[in-house]
């Protein structure tokens, strides 16, 4: 399922805490792809805190507490670590990550928490939501077959890898456009992880996780073209870091697009490349705009810009990314109802 149907959810999930409605959710998924991201999302929208619980780390009386003896009784000290109404916040997410990587006998240990919502004595929260997550049996990690009771504690959701889901964040968390474009033109490398492959020596590999260090490596090593190749390959490995080195090295060919923003005639680069980095680098110009005084002239200039292409279905990807950040205010710009009766055949097509 698309990152952002899986955000959708997790909200619902979170609201239902309120009315009763909560059930537990297991998500699945290969490394690299965000499942702990999204979660952190979810927590962050709403304002509550997560307590990342991570059990691969744990012995099961870590999580079950320390008994101590009262008189003639043994009574258990639970934890700190897990949500407390007063400690941590009356609502938030109790999120057990590296849930697959844990011994049998912690996940064992959780499982009266997980469906139960308590731990002997200790209740978990009526505000906090449950979610969990783990690798599959299969993607080159220290993981354990789920048990089948533990299994059934979970409604489980297995995370897929989108490009426009991914653009969508980077835009909004100022991920350097030129990954954004590399990616939009060479979409099969946004993640490609192969078990098998992988197991052979080289570590790195492309994943949505690995393109952010790529961001990271482009703004230390950008000015220095001998170490940017190398600088990326050891994020996203050696094939996918040499051709993204490639690219951007490309890049010094591209328009003016301070005169594309202004509204100036300007051509469209005839080479494809070139053009999925212009159509990216105009995304988060007009993402930039937000709350500007000429937000609505840049979108216009961007818009018009778009009808440019010869490709139509460049402008139709530019002007999506432009609608996943902007949002309905993109719809009230002039240009838009020209834009969109010039593509309206492609889009009923689509």
């Amino acid at each position: 399922m698309r990152p952002a149907q899986l955000a959708f959810i997790l909200d619902r999930e979170f609201l239902s805490t309120a009315a009763g409605h909560h059930t537990p959710v297991m998500l699945w998924g290969p490394p690299g792809v965000g499942k702990s991201q999204i979660v952190a999302q979810v927590a962050a929208r709403h304002g509550v805190p997560v307590v990342d619980i991570r059990l691969s780390q744990m012995e099961p009386s870590d999580l079950r507490g320390i008994p101590f003896r009262v008189g003639d009784t043994v009574q258990w000290a639970v934890p700190t670590m897990l949500p407390d109404a007063d400690r941590h916040w009356p609502s938030g997410i109790l999120f057990l990550d590296e849930i697959t990587s844990a011994p049998p006998a912690v996940s064992a240990a959780a499982y009266q928490l997980i469906l139960d919502r308590r731990l002997g004595d200790y209740r978990v929260p009526p505000g906090w939501a449950i979610f969990a997550a783990g690798n599959r049996q299969g993607d080159r990690g220290v993981t354990y077959a789920m048990p089948a009771p533990l299994a059934n504690r979970f409604s489980h959701f297995t995370v897929d890898v989108n490009l426009d889901d991914w653009a969508h964040w980077a835009y909004v968390n100022g991920i350097d456009e030129r990954i954004v474009a590399f990616l939009r033109f060479k979409p099969e490398l946004i993640f490609d992880f192969d078990p098998a492959k992988n197991a052979g020596g080289e570590m790195a590999f492309p994943s949505p996780r690995s393109w952010e260090f790529a961001h990271r490596a482009l703004q230390k090593f950008g000015d220095h073209p001998e170490l940017l190749a190398g600088a990326l390959a050891a994020c996203v490995g050696q094939a996918a870091g040499i051709e993204c080195a490639a690219f951007v090295d490309s890049l010094d060919r591209l328009p003016d697009l301070d005169a594309i923003c202004a509204g100036q005639e300007v051509a469209v680069p005839s080479e494809i490349d070139l053009q999925y980095a212009v159509a990216a680098a105009l995304a988060g110009r007009a993402l930039r705009a937000r709350g500007s005084p000429d937000a609505n002239a840049v979108w216009g200039n961007i818009l018009d810009y778009a009808q440019r292409f010869p490709q139509r279905e460049m402008g139709v990807m530019l002007i999506s990314d432009m609608h996943r950040g902007i949002g309905q205010p993109l719809f009230a710009v002039p240009q838009f109802a020209g834009w969109a009766n010039a593509v309206a055949d492609l889009m009923l097509y689509e």
